[in-house]
């Protein structure tokens, strides 16, 4: 039972309250309603009405069917169909949470860390004016060097090459000799 308890601390050690509140404001932003008063961020979204909304509104017509009822697989669907629209919109499969950390509650930083990279995942859609989540992904930094460049270059030998401009290891004492002692 107390591995259990570490193991829940620690996962609640890594949310960000303040993360949480910045990723709600958005998703209020981008939808245009706000979340009911007295509900927590993860029971709101939790059977994925908000998230299948959130994306329709990115990504029109992304979640066709948007279940409001029937129940715990309903509303598991919602949040699977979320997730396919997600990496369909541009966020990396890495940065997608699982379903049972929001549905569950297992692990509600992964859900706000997923929405933070959808929010990162706007900036690469031009037809998409803003309000935007997080900083903006860097562009490619394209490099043009000449040819006299690239021939100084070709002369370094770089350390992983075997130099290490005349160091060794001789003379390099860790510990106790070794003692070999004959006829005990």
């Amino acid at each position: 039972m107390s591995l259990e308890r570490a193991v829940r601390a620690k996962i609640a050690g890594k949310r960000n309250p303040e993360m949480d509140k910045e990723a709600q404001e958005w998703i209020e932003a981008i939808i245009a309603e706000k979340f009911p008063a007295g509900q927590s961020y993860e029971d709101v979204l939790k059977d994925g009405q908000v998230l299948c909304k959130l994306i329709n509104v990115l990504s029109p017509n992304a979640v066709p069917k948007v279940n409001s009822s029937g129940g715990q697989f309903k509303f598991m669907e919602n949040i699977n169909n979320f997730q396919k629209a997600l990496k369909e919109y541009g966020v990396p499969d890495i940065d997608v949470f699982q379903t049972v950390d929001l549905y569950e509650k297992k692990d509600i930083a992964n859900v706000t860390n997923t929405i933070f990279a959808l929010g990162r995942a706007t900036y690469k859609h031009a037809d998409f004016k803003g309000p935007f989540l997080g900083p903006k992904p860097a562009d490619e930094c394209k490099r043009d060097f000449t040819d006299e460049q690239l021939k100084a270059g070709q002369t370094i030998v770089g350390l992983q090459a075997g130099s290490n401009k005349g160091a060794t290891q001789a003379g390099q004492n860790i510990g106790a000799g070794r003692k070999i002692l004959l006829g005990k």
